[in-house]
């Protein structure tokens, strides 16, 4: 019998969509998607210097599961860099303990512990809900 499925915790919200080549126009690019619980998971490991068992933990899933989104994460981004890819960051199965959101006239991300109506730097009621297949 297989074990239940969790949600990949995440806890931090990537400060951009994503990367691209200098120089080229991303209409003239192919894309790779990164998730969201890929990226957490580079994070983790390279950027906050974590073991597997510790990233494993903060994610709330097993190291055999963190050990498989982070190898499909490095090779996502590797053939991004080889074959002169654009990387976008979005999807996944994920879950936050927070709101995040993205106004689309001052396109600021603004992350809230509560509900907004209204974005916090130009006060327009014109934003996207990030996480909303999470909450």
């Amino acid at each position: 019998m297989p074990n239940r499925i969790r949600h990949r915790r995440i806890s931090m919200l990537p400060p951009m969509e994503g990367f691209k080549p200098f120089g080229v126009p991303m209409r003239e690019l192919e894309s790779v998607i990164l998730l969201f619980e890929e990226f957490e998971a580079i994070r983790l490991a390279d950027y906050e210097n974590l073991t597997q068992e510790e990233a494993a933990a903060k994610m709330n899933i097993s190291r055999p599961t963190f050990t498989r989104l982070y190898d499909k994460a490095r090779k996502s981004i590797s053939k991004a860099f080889v074959e002169g890819k654009a990387i976008i960051i979005r999807g996944g199965n994920y879950v936050t303990e927070d709101y995040w959101y993205k106004c689309e006239d001052c396109k600021e991300t603004i992350t809230s512990m509560k509900p907004l109506k209204n974005c916090r730097m130009c006060d327009s009621e014109n934003m996207t809900l990030l996480n909303k297949e999470n909450k």
